[in-house]
């Protein structure tokens, strides 16, 4: 059941706008949570090849 982003109220599927406010509806909510994972798992890909390329381009010593 797509859930309103507005006022947290389940509505039925299908339904193109809410039914306690009138706001329209997110499209794909139900692959909401797959797609956070999703772009966390490249955030940390990201993040890992990052910190891979500074400790191999920083110097290694300050003095």
């Amino acid at each position: 059941m797509p859930r309103c982003l507005y006022c947290q109220q389940d509505n039925p599927p299908k339904q193109a706008e809410c039914g306690n406010c009138g706001m329209p509806l997110p499209e794909h909510a139900d692959s909401a949570p797959e797609r956070r994972q999703r772009r966390f798992l490249w955030f940390c890909i990201g993040l890992s090849i990052f910190c891979a390329v500074m400790i191999v381009w920083l110097p290694r010593h300050l003095f």
